[in-house]
């Protein structure tokens, strides 16, 4: 017994261990160290997470302020630009969810990101950019992998905060549409705008790890 007792916890710590062992199908070329626009990357680093190592030099950039928000949506608004971004529930069973070791690691056979590894609860449904009377299209392939987004959280005091935003470039020819997730490691979400065009986006994750 008491050598088959050892045994059982080695067999049963190995079997935990393996199970938390799953591939990371996540790609990186969105990330913020593959960014090589330089004037881009020197704005995105005043409030990426990810950019912190190269933000020591910038000033922050202004931003739009918050007009209105819900549970499942958040506006931002001033004379020049206004952005919407809802969000949805997730339905596991309008998608193919792809288990590697019970964790889910593709979602419609591509790589997804938010919880990963676990099973997408809260998807972004809309991205809607005014400027003026004219719409930017941010097209559903900048965020229909992006999952998890956070609105809110709660200060020490129980009050509402967001880390969020919507970031002016300087010269004003750019927009940064903002998200921070703190949870599942960090993730953050950018889309970037430049002359009333959508240009790219910006993710990054385990920013927190």
């Amino acid at each position: 017994m008491r050598i088959i007792l050892p045994i059982l916890l080695l067999c049963s710590t190995l079997a935990l261990a393996q199970d938390d062992e799953f591939r990371d199908f996540r790609n990186k070329k969105d990330n913020f160290s593959k960014m090589q626009q330089k004037d881009i990357r020197a704005e995105l680093a005043s409030f990426l997470m990810a950019g912190i190592d190269e933000s020591i030099t910038k000033l922050p950039l202004k931003s739009v302020p918050v007009k209105s928000y819900g549970s499942n949506y958040m506006t931002w608004a001033n004379d020049q630009i206004q952005v919407t971004i809802k969000t949805g529930i997730f339905d596991p069973s309008k998608h193919k969810i792809m288990l590697e070791e019970k964790h889910v690691v593709k979602v419609d056979g591509k790589p997804y990101y938010g919880n990963y590894g676990e099973m997408p609860r809260v998807t972004i449904e809309s991205i809607t950019v005014m400027m003026g009377k004219d719409t930017v299209v941010i097209p559903p392939s900048a965020y229909f992998d992006l999952y998890e987004p956070s609105f809110f959280y709660q200060d020490k005091d129980g009050s509402s905060k967001t880390r969020n935003g919507v970031f002016i470039s300087n010269d004003g020819r750019s927009y940064y549409i903002y998200l921070l997730n703190t949870a599942y490691k960090g993730n953050e979400y950018t889309w970037v705008i430049q002359d009333k065009k959508y240009l790219r986006r910006v993710v990054d994750f385990d920013v927190l790890k």
